[in-house]
């Protein structure tokens, strides 16, 4: 097991964030002016689907934290178009903030958390959901994507 692991996905996302924010604000890397309708329209649809990720297993009784035991496999509503709809709302989320700063910290940091997410988060998860719902798991991976 990778050491991230033991550290919940938002958690990462607002330590990235925070490193953004210093960088941007010691050395200033524009891109681009601020995008605010591009920004909003990425933060809320992000944070849309972040939270209906959550509500849905909210309503199963099923743990969100990645290393508890899953009492539940969501394959329906958004998880019926992404195996990982709260981390695919995350990234949104900070798109819209690279989006609404338009510096290089920002892209950054969502090229890194995603990065982060797809390549230690995701195969743990991944090797975990098919430990725990084997064939019900992999009949619904090689349906539905990992992210869109």
């Amino acid at each position: 097991m990778h050491k991230l692991i033991e550290y919940r996905p938002p958690r990462i996302a607002m330590s990235f964030v925070l490193i953004a924010f210093i960088a941007h604000l010691l050395a200033p890397m524009p891109l681009h002016p601020a995008l605010p309708v591009a920004a909003s329209i990425a933060g809320i649809a992000g944070f849309a689907i972040m939270i209906r990720a959550w509500w849905l297993f909210k309503r199963a009784a099923t743990p969100i934290c990645p290393t508890a035991s899953s009492t539940s496999l969501l394959t329906h509503d958004v998880y019926s178009i992404s195996r990982n709809p709260m981390y695919l709302g995350m990234i949104l989320m900070l798109l819209g903030l690279a989006l609404a700063a338009g510096s290089v910290p920002f892209y950054a940091i969502v090229i890194s958390y995603a990065c982060v997410i797809d390549r230690v988060f995701c195969p743990y998860e991944e090797a975990k959901s098919l430990a725990e719902f084997g064939d019900q798991y992999r009949a619904y991976a090689d349906t539905v994507r990992r992210w869109l």
